[in-house]
């Protein structure tokens, strides 16, 4: 069953002018409808064409395939984490770069909130243990990076708990670079009118309402802290042996292509075709906290 979610409108600041958003209403409004995909700063007015993303999307996964069995035949590891507000595209970019792998050797990680157990240890030990085996390629749905960010501001961590996060997480991205790990942060940005439109569409689809949650409506009035938080830990934690990767992800299709383009490039696997990659969209994928500036 889908979880209840209770019915209330948020007033909204959003351009300078006061908003009233109730994601139950089932029309959506249009100043959400005709500024979505262009929020935040998006460089497109258009999304991808389907038959062009399908046919892109296709060459990728042949290169996907063709990496896992090089990871199989050599033991490399791949990790990936992929972060981003709500509605951002996690789940989505994780099941096109996994939908034709092997899924012996290429597994989700999507950890759900702690139990006392896990609450009581070491924050990071919990992660450590989904880390990857020889050949295994491990694909973080949220990651330790909870604690930089949904953490902090929903009150679920002490300040001081937040400020050791900040200053641990280079030091255990050193070791992991320093294992021969191939390591990927992924962050997957979008504007705000898009996270209200998606929340839109999951309410008031049958298929996607399990998608929204409490601290999905919790989230509505908190952009600025989120975003601030974000900021924050792309500065802390951006470094040269564990980089974050920024996706600008308003449009789905664009996000996932440019994402998997990104690691195929960047790992020489076996009987590679640069060709059939392509070449990134610089005007989507960027690298570090500068990039959304």
């Amino acid at each position: 069953m889908a979880e209840d979610v209770e019915s209330r409108a948020v007033e909204l600041e959003i351009g300078g002018k006061k908003r009233i958003f109730d994601v139950d209403d089932p029309v959506l409004p249009d100043w959400v409808d005709e500024d979505a995909l262009k929020s935040g700063d998006y460089p497109y007015n258009k999304k991808l064409k389907e038959d062009e993303y399908l046919d892109d999307l296709k060459k990728l996964q042949v290169e996907l395939v063709k990496l896992q069995f090089w990871l199989q035949a050599t033991g490399k590891r791949v990790m990936a984490l992929f972060e981003g507000r709500d509605a951002a595209g996690k789940g989505g970019a994780i099941s096109a770069s996994s939908a034709h792998m092997n899924p012996r050797l290429a597994r989700v990680v999507a950890l759900t909130k702690p139990t006392d157990r896990e609450a009581g240890q070491w924050y990071f030990q919990r992660y450590v243990a989904q880390f990857p085996t020889a050949g295994e390629f491990v694909l973080f749905d949220r990651s330790w990076y909870n604690r930089a960010g949904v953490e902090p501001v929903m009150g679920f961590c002490t300040p001081k708990q937040y400020e050791d996060f900040l200053e641990q997480a280079p030091q255990i991205e050193k070791v992991i670079a320093h294992e021969g790990i191939f390591f990927f942060k992924f962050y997957l940005d979008i504007g705000r009118e898009m996270q209200l439109k998606r929340f839109h569409d999951r309410r008031h689809d049958p298929l996607k309402v399990w998608k929204l949650s409490s601290m999905d409506i919790a989230a509505l009035t908190k952009w600025d802290d989120y975003s601030e938080k974000r900021d924050r830990m792309l500065k802390k934690t951006h470094t040269e042996f564990a980089p974050w990767t920024v996706v600008r992800a308003n449009d789905k299709r664009r996000a996932r292509i440019n994402l998997i383009r990104h690691l195929l490039l960047t790992i020489d696997y076996d009987a590679k075709d640069k060709g059939a990659i392509g070449k990134l969209d610089d005007k989507i994928i960027g690298f570090g906290p500068d990039f959304l500036k």
